[in-house]
């Protein structure tokens, strides 16, 4: 029986190749409604977890647009369950070679799930605590990544040898941009944009902590800069552009878009359609440095 399943289209391998980049794009897709759940004021709009209200399992007409908001958001954390199961299913069904490095990935993907929704209901049970917003961004974060190596692996490109000057500036781009990230997520704890008007915001100075958000981001900003400069000049020395300076290109684009983007939130109080954006871009960046990362020192980790 279980080999009959198995053997359906909509576990064939043919399908892995939509299967991963569903589940990145859908990993990042779930950042983006959770900033519009809370830049619109309906982080409560189901007042309590697993159901959303203490009657409904779903939401009710008294909960108004804020209630459909937040519950189109929880809808959507049984899509990503879906893609998971798809994912690991039809990885399962590969032979057990073509498999290596594929299982364990796609295995954390729908293990991260439940506990995206479970360290949710814990924030929406707080009256939205931002450090359980702030936490359940961190873990969509680490999702990203992982949904990002899934996609390295399963769909691994061309690898090109690079120079010692190269193959260090992927390791203080991943740290970096990992303390930009998290410093940005305590700035957003600190902003206008709780969720609810009556929740609380973690007590840090805002405008101090935008300054000390923009000291790493320029420096990544500058990191960037340098590893794109050096895979041009080797690319253009063996006249084939490579899948690491697509990559690396693609990286200082969205760091210089973020960095422009959160100076002028910065100037103009915060907007909430600004915060989105930004957000976006936060999500697109885990998933560039895990990429970068991958595309200059993760040779080994598909040859193992």
């Amino acid at each position: 029986m279980l080999r009959k399943v198995l053997n359906w289209s909509v576990f064939s391998s043919a399908r892995i190749p939509l299967y991963v980049w569903a589940s990145l794009f859908s990993q990042i897709l779930i950042v983006v409604t959770g900033a519009v759940v809370r830049l619109t004021g309906s982080g409560l709009g189901c007042p309590t977890w697993p159901k959303c209200t203490t009657e409904s399992l779903v939401t009710v007409p008294e909960m108004g647009i804020h209630g459909v908001i937040e519950f189109a958001n929880r809808l959507l954390t049984f899509v990503l369950a879906l893609i998971a199961v798809l994912t690991f299913v039809s990885i399962m069904a590969l032979a057990k070679n073509l498999r290596t490095g594929l299982v364990l990935p796609a295995f954390i993907l729908g293990l991260g799930i439940p506990a995206q929704a479970v360290l949710g209901g814990f924030t929406v049970l707080t009256k939205l605590n931002p450090w359980f917003v702030g936490a359940h961004f961190v873990l969509s974060g680490i999702m990203i990544s992982v949904a990002s190596l899934l996609v390295f692996r399963a769909l691994p490109p061309k690898h090109q040898p690079v120079s010692q000057a190269i193959w260090r500036t992927a390791n203080p781009i991943a740290i970096i941009g990992s303390i930009t990230v998290l410093i940005g997520v305590l700035v957003t704890g600190a902003g206008p944009h709780s969720g609810d008007a009556f929740s609380v915001r973690n007590g840090l100075d805002l405008d101090l902590w935008q300054h000390l958000h923009s000291y790493p981001a320029y420096i990544l900003l500058a990191l960037a800069l340098l590893q794109l400069g050096l895979l041009s000049r080797r690319d253009r020395e063996g006249l084939e552009r490579s899948f690491q300076l697509r990559v690396s290109a693609w990286l200082l684009v969205v760091t210089v878009a973020q960095a422009i983007i959160g100076v002028v939130q910065a100037r103009l109080g915060v907007p909430a359609g600004l915060v989105a954006i930004h957000m976006l871009g936060a999500a697109v960046l885990c998933s560039l440095i895990t990429f970068q990362w991958l595309a200059i020192r993760g040779k080994t980790l598909k040859a193992a």
